[in-house]
């Protein structure tokens, strides 16, 4: 298990994410969003995600079925985690905003199909 911190660009918002399998899990999606958004992400349970600071600087987006629920810093607009659609029992983790992390150094990254995601059909 690793234990990384996770903040925005602008550092109102930081989070304590323990991610059982390290950076193993760091995956892309093509959703209509997520290939808008360009971030990878890795995977972590829901109960191993703590915001430290920045709680009333999130920001919330939803679409669709609104199972997704995306954050965001609303000072500096920095994606920093989602629950998944996929998966609504763990988060994915901006792969870009853990602290030491440069995603070039974990290419290549796996790519999920998100255009035809399961729950669609």
């Amino acid at each position: 298990m690793t234990s990384v911190r996770v903040t925005c660009h602008c550092g109102a918002v930081e989070l304590r994410v323990t991610l059982p399998r390290g950076l193993d899990t760091a995956r892309r999606c093509d959703c209509s969003f997520c290939r808008r958004r360009g971030a990878a992400a890795v995977s972590a349970p829901l109960a191993d995600l703590e915001v430290l600071r920045g709680a009333g600087d999130l920001t919330l987006y939803q679409w669709g079925t609104g199972t997704a629920q995306h954050y965001f810093c609303r000072i500096c607009g920095i994606y920093t985690h989602h629950r998944r659609r996929s998966n609504p029992d763990e988060y994915g983790v901006n792969l870009g905003a853990i602290e030491g992390v440069n995603p070039r150094d974990c290419e290549p990254i796996a790519w999920v199909d998100g255009v035809n995601h399961p729950s669609d059909r």
